[in-house]
């Protein structure tokens, strides 16, 4: 895959996907955006990908929407982005999709965060499932700092389910920035590591990710993702006997068994 403003990297069943504009902090232009949604296209067909690491190339993971593109050539009765209504909706719902085919996807998505993540790079982060950040990392809701409202791409769900309602309120009303070390407080993100020793971090993480079932692994994401909104413990349970059921009807419980009784790691087949 040739892409312009992305870099794909292929490490058996490890994905390496870098935001590769790095002269523009990774700000997410048009040809970035129609970049990602091509990748997670393929990436819903690919039974070899099984975790995504998420990166920015430089110095930061993303600075959100490239505003020098999106900024001008408005004329009387169109908006600040030069367009109709309704084309200004059809591109906003092109960019705020990323965050609904991450959540999407069978795979599960590590963010490895490294200085500005900012806008839309914050609501990126935020649509992964496990964030890490180096300690240069900094997160911010920029979005009402720029004449929006606070709340885009998915960030007034993603936020308070990852924060709380308290902490989500005052970054979103007021853009401001929170460091590595108040993520971490807050849990917003799992792990603070030195910048140079991040995907190193992230690598670890990815692995112990894919010595697990293949199934298992992306019912597992699916699961969470549908409970944590349940309407309750029974409806919850149930999808997870669901899931339950179909790994061991795939055969995965009785080589985790074999390799429980004969100490060893087990060895899962790739899916069909």
């Amino acid at each position: 895959m040739a892409y312009e403003a992305l870099e794909v990297k292929q490490d058996g069943a490890i994905a390496w996907l870098t935001l590769n504009r790095p002269r523009a902090l990774n700000a997410l232009n048009s040809t970035m955006v129609d970049e990602l949604h091509d990748y997670f296209e393929r990436l819903a067909a690919d039974r070899t990908t099984r975790v995504v690491i998420v990166r920015g190339a430089g110095r930061g993971f993303c600075s959100g929407l490239d505003l020098k593109e999106h900024s001008g050539g408005a004329r009387p009765g169109d908006d600040a982005l030069g367009t109709s209504t309704i084309a200004t909706l059809e591109i906003q719902r092109r960019i705020s999709g990323l965050v609904i085919a991450i959540r999407r996807l069978p795979q599960p998505f590590i963010a490895a965060v490294r200085g500005p993540a900012s806008g839309g790079g914050f609501a990126l982060a935020l649509a992964c499932d496990v964030r890490l950040a180096g300690a240069s990392a900094r997160f911010n809701a920029a979005f009402i700092r720029i004449g929006l409202t606070g709340c885009d791409m998915g960030i007034s769900y993603t936020l308070p389910r990852a924060v709380g309602a308290s902490i989500a309120y005052e970054l979103l009303l007021t853009g401001r920035f929170i460091g590595a070390e108040r993520a971490l407080a807050t849990r917003m993100i799992s792990e603070v590591v030195a910048d140079d020793e991040l995907d190193a971090a992230a690598e670890k993480l990815a692995r112990e990710m894919v010595e697990t079932s293949p199934l298992g692994l992306s019912l597992t994401k699916e699961c969470i993702a549908a409970n944590i909104d349940a309407a309750s413990i029974e409806s919850a349970i149930a999808m997870e006997d669901r899931n339950q059921t179909l790994c061991v009807r795939s055969g995965y419980l009785a080589e985790g068994a074999r390799a429980f009784a004969e100490k060893r790691k087990p060895h899962f087949a790739a899916r069909a």
